[in-house]
């Protein structure tokens, strides 16, 4: 719901548990007033009638008070716009009007400003989806012809900034890591000064996720309030979080990092930043996880409703040079597992286990499949199973067939040191005429057989210089990714049957904007169960468990620390998301396949609870202590419990259930034990878990 004040210069946003309300005054700053507990008209009223601060020395009254700083003034503050033109730099704006819409998406608030200084129009969009507090916010400036200075540079165009109410003191949380270890909660007190998170790799980077979390310090799992946000964008990134000298804080954050632009603007050209969604709540983290899984379930993610197959991915028992013959061997020992569908990687030409010949070719290898990919996908839908193939558009190689016939379509300079990683050089997606040759290679490979699944993998970075010649060359990053976005809608639009999975070296490109074109995302290469809790747990804070794959390698890992596990601590590790399984099942034995089969059809039983499911994590990863999370969905609960070691006599703690209604009664639908929900929330559920590396599932049900 979205209401004006008296005077039209007032708004107030209002969801089903939270509020966020600004002004602009008569000299047309535009003023936050309030970001948390829901308030009344009338409460905003009084909150914009309150003046600002008295000025002070060396400080403005508007900083950490203006909801979207701009630079020039008096403003100390980081602004989120930066313009220059003709020599001249700053921002002199003033208020034209206001716009609210309501559709099908939600209600959407506009507010119109102009700079008669760069004779730039600038708004500002806010936009709160049905039943939800998260607030979706984004900018688009437009350079309006008939000015006499040169074209606008903008220098920043940031998403938003975003302001909390005071606090005494502040703590931040992020996702941090790196390849294989990505996704790891940090929470910090927040000192005054500045701290930058984000990316210059030209995508999301496995080093931060996007998203940030404020609280008072005092907040916990399930109680206090948390002030949150997350950015929709897929290239490099920045988020700022600015402890100002008064004690107040401020977050900015959009597309690009140090020399984002400048993007040079043309008469009527217009730039549109990403969005940068905001959410409160004063239910703790544990609320704050719930609400952006719910509002991504209903509002950003395709198909999330429809169950996520269990999956198998051929890499590592056929490496990349294995043929249609031992695929077919693999498709009919997955689908006696009871795999739904089947991954062919990979299907191209060459060895790309060195990473080379086949990189950017999406054409079958005829040597391995002489007659394409539609005898293999016939024999798995056969079998059960969908078809999925994974493919590598993004890169090419320097002695590759598409390198040599069009070698301006890499991006960055041709060198020795080109723009890339490793041997791979990266396309420039910016360019249509790359898009349109991708475009029609993978729209062939999709008609050519009967696919139902593209992983689409970008093993690469292209956050270096731009190419020669370019007039703005920062703006190609920005470019490439709206090219791929622009790519995989039409191919989406093109073959609405086929689900898209995003893979960047596992957890490279993990972000709304990504996700609100593929049903689910590769959350690490790092395999092993028990340092995928530690991953999981931290991916679990913004995104839902339908999007996050998760897998069942071999023990001991091939890749990276070669720990030893038992299946049933692997399947147990893999069953918080969407469950898949790798390795070679050519090597293992009848038992150890019927073992997999049996945890493979109780991960269908519980499958619609963990993927749809509130969670609540009742005991965070860490050390060599039980670790749990719950789901809840309907009248059904599913608990899955972890214990790395166990020191002799030292008891295992039982699991205080959460979500559940204390006075029903929960069966256990495998031994059929009853219990009390007041029982299970205070006096726990008891796991009988031993020793080490144990691991157990719970499934329960209200009667």
């Amino acid at each position: 719901m979205i209401e004006t004040g008296r005077s039209g210069r007032l708004w107030l946003l209002s969801g089903p548990a939270g509020s966020y309300a600004l002004h602009v005054p008569e000299r047309d700053e535009l003023l936050h007033l309030h970001w948390g507990r829901r308030i009344a008209l009338r409460d905003a009223e009084a909150l914009a009638a309150d003046p600002l601060p008295a000025e002070r020395p060396y400080a403005s009254a508007l900083d950490g008070h203006e909801e979207y700083p701009v630079e020039g003034g008096p403003r100390s503050a980081r602004p989120a716009l930066s313009v220059r033109s003709g020599g001249a730099r700053g921002a002199e704006w003033c208020f034209e009007e206001s716009e609210t819409a309501a559709g099908q998406a939600g209600d959407e608030l506009r507010l119109h400003f102009h700079d008669s200084l760069h004779h730039l129009d600038l708004t500002l969009h806010y936009r709160l989806r049905p039943g939800c507090d998260v607030i979706e916010r984004w900018t688009t400036a437009t350079h309006v012809p008939g000015g006499h200075r040169d074209p606008p540079e903008l220098l920043r165009a940031d998403a938003a900034t975003w302001t909390p109410p005071y606090r005494d003191r502040w703590r931040m949380s992020q996702l941090h890591g790196r390849w294989g270890a990505e996704s790891r909660l940090v929470r910090a007190p927040l000192t005054p000064g500045e701290r930058v998170i984000g990316s210059r790799r030209g995508h999301t980077g496995h080093q931060h996720l996007p998203w940030f979390a404020l609280d008072a310090g005092d907040a916990g799992e399930e109680h206090g309030e948390v002030w949150t946000g997350a950015l929709a964008w897929s290239g490099s990134w920045r988020i700022t979080v600015a402890g100002l000298p008064d004690g107040r804080v401020q977050v900015t954050g959009g597309a690009g990092h140090d020399d984002a632009g400048p993007v040079t603007l043309d008469p009527g050209a217009s730039y549109t930043s990403p969005v940068f969604a905001g959410l409160w709540t004063d239910g703790g983290f544990g609320a704050a996880s719930r609400a952006w899984h719910a509002y991504q379930l209903a509002h950003v993610v395709p198909g999330a409703r429809r169950p996520r197959p269990v999956r198998y991915d051929s890499r590592d028992a056929a490496g990349f040079a294995a043929g249609e013959r031992r695929q077919r061997e693999l498709a009919r020992r997955a689908a006696a597992m009871g795999v739904e569908l089947f991954v062919l990687d990979d299907a191209g030409p060459g060895d790309r286990l060195t990473g080379r010949a086949a990189v950017g070719d999406v054409t079958p290898d005829p040597d391995r499949f002489p007659n394409g990919l539609k005898p293999l996908a016939d024999e798995v839908h056969a079998l059960g199973m969908r078809l999925g193939v994974r493919v590598a558009p993004e890169t090419v190689d320097p002695d590759g067939d598409l390198h040599r016939a069009h070698p301006d379509w890499v991006k960055g300079h041709n060198g020795p040191h080109g723009t890339g990683y490793g041997h791979r050089l990266v396309l420039d997606l910016a360019r249509t005429d790359v898009r349109d040759h991708l475009a029609e290679q993978l729209d062939a490979l999709l008609h050519s057989a009967p696919v139902d699944h593209v992983t689409w993998d970008f093993d690469g970075c292209s956050g270096g210089p731009g190419s020669a010649g370019e007039r703005c060359p920062e703006q190609s990053w920005s470019g490439h990714v709206e090219g791929l976005y622009e790519l995989v809608d039409r191919l989406r639009a093109a073959h609405p049957g086929v689900a898209f999975e995003s893979c960047s070296g596992g957890g490279g490109r993990v972000d709304l904007g990504i996700l609100a074109r593929t049903e689910q995302v590769s959350t690490s290469d790092n395999t092993d169960p028990l340092d995928r809790l530690r991953i999981q747990h931290g991916f679990s804070q913004l995104h839902p468990a339908a999007v996050m794959a998760t897998w069942v390698a071999d023990s001991p890992g091939r890749m990276l620390n070669h720990r030893r596990s038992s299946l049933r601590f692997r399947f147990v590790s893999a069953m918080a998301g969407v469950l898949g399984i790798g390795g070679d099942l050519l090597d293992r034995s009848a038992e150890e396949r019927a073992e997999a089969a049996s945890w493979v059809a109780l991960y269908k039983t519980v499958r619609p609870v963990v993927q749809l499911g509130d969670l609540y994590r009742l005991r965070p990863p860490g050390g060599d202590g039980l670790s749990a999370v719950q789901y809840v969905h309907g009248p059904d609960t599913v608990v899955l419990a972890w214990l790395p070691a166990q020191d002799f006599g030292d008891p295992v703690p039982p699991l205080r259930l959460r979500g559940l209604e204390r006075e029903a009664s929960y069966r256990d639908v495998t031994t059929g034990v009853v219990q009390r929900g007041a029982v299970l929330a205070e006096r726990g559920l008891r796991t009988t878990l031993a020793g080490d590396l144990d691991a157990a599932v719970f499934h329960l049900r209200r009667l």
